[in-house]
């Protein structure tokens, strides 16, 4: 079946035995296809994040085919200062050393993530023992230590960093999270990329947030990458998170933030790329973890599958993102998906807690997807 008649076939059909057809292809054709990897090759990386729960069972089946599909990988949740330091000075590196060792066998890219959040902290982190907050120069050699302690464990084996991650409030200029009121400002990130540069001068070294397409966000992060350029702060990259839904954000604007970003001499990565299916929750369009809704069925509407149409809908929009990114693949290092497979995504569970969502290239049974073949056909 030729390419063009495939993606017919795969989107046209709204029957259930045509869907279960697909899957037996797929499942036949696993051993005989291409990965990602190898058809944008010439174009950028391809990525994908790996969970703690891959980490934590082995799943060598999901190991395989991770492998097979992508040349890159993030630290989804091992490497955030919770997880890699659950109290200050007690370190746990069980599957933060698991991740780098899987990316060193199969020749991926690592992307270490992140250094410097205000989320996903140690209870401890922002306070002394007795409970009362800690004070600017305590913050500083509290970053400092993470910082190189990770750095120094993984120099040489990570190539890039999420050095700060989600620093910028939506058209507010810096967020006021708890690094910028002890801080006193915005210090704290400039400090944490000179630090990161000097612990690994060779590290690619990106500032990573959501909403990137704002226009209010970019107009703040544009001018904040003049100031550091002029002043020799070094920041090689902007990570666009891109969790998109299937009519959000406007394409033209996420188009005008990777065209700014590079004009200010900024490497691309698109970080933590999915298509969310489901309804929006009071339209709520960003990634800020500590946002939550309260379920309804008529937010979680395709438990029992996701329909023809809505596959389709979810077809042409990964195919819609992909044609933008090839469009400007001079200026994009990296495009990594958040996740290897529906029942792993985060988007199950945000912002609405027991939702059924199906964002990714591979169904839950680990099998690809008609996203996944029509975004294999752009380079075919």
């Amino acid at each position: 079946m030729n390419p063009i008649s495939r993606r017919k076939f795969l989107l046209g059909s709204a029957s259930l035995a045509a869907l279960a057809n697909l899957k037996a292809c797929a499942i036949n054709g696993a051993a005989e296809r291409t990965g990602l990897k190898n058809l944008y090759g010439d174009d950028f990386l391809v990525g994908t994040a790996i969970s703690n729960q891959t980490l934590a069972n082995d799943d060598q089946y999901l190991k395989t085919l991770i492998a097979k599909e992508f040349n890159s990988i993030t630290a989804e949740n091992c490497m955030k200062s919770a997880l890699v330091q659950p109290r200050q000075g007690e370190w746990d590196w069980e599957l933060a050393d698991r991740f780098v060792e899987f990316g060193q066998q199969h020749n991926m890219d690592i992307v270490g993530h992140a250094l410097v959040w205000h989320s996903q902290v140690p209870e401890d982190f922002f306070v002394y023992p007795n409970g009362r907050p800690i004070d600017r120069q305590e913050l500083i050699k509290r970053m400092d230590t993470h910082i190189r302690t990770l750095m120094e464990r993984y120099k040489g084996k990570i190539k890039i960093w999420d050095v700060v991650n989600e620093a910028i409030d939506e058209d507010k200029g810096w967020r006021e999270s708890a690094w910028f009121k002890t801080m006193g400002g915005a210090d704290y990130v400039e400090r944490a990329f000179r630090l990161a540069h000097e612990m690994d001068p060779d590290a690619h070294l990106i500032y990573n947030d959501y909403n990137m397409h704002n226009p209010g966000k970019r107009e703040f992060l544009v001018n904040v990458l003049r100031d550091y350029k002029k002043r020799g702060v070094p920041i090689h990259g902007v990570g666009l998170q891109s969790h998109v839904g299937l009519d959000y954000p406007d394409l033209s604007e996420f188009e005008a933030s990777i065209e700014a970003y590079a004009a200010e001499g900024m490497r691309i990565h698109c970080t933590e790329l999915e298509v969310d299916v489901l309804p929006v929750a009071w339209e709520h369009t960003g990634a800020n973890i500590s946002d939550n809704f309260e379920y309804a069925d008529e937010l979680n509407p395709y438990v029992d599958g996701l329909p023809a149409d809505m596959q389709e809908r979810l077809t042409e929009r990964y195919v819609e993102m992909f044609k933008l990114f090839l469009k400007h693949r001079d200026k994009i290092d990296r495009i990594t998906l958040w996740g290897s497979h529906d029942g792993e995504s985060w988007k199950n569970n945000f912002p609405v807690g027991g939702r059924t969502n199906y964002p990714l290239l591979f169904d839950r049974d680990k099998q690809p997807k008609p996203a996944y073949f029509a975004v294999a056909d752009l380079k075919r």
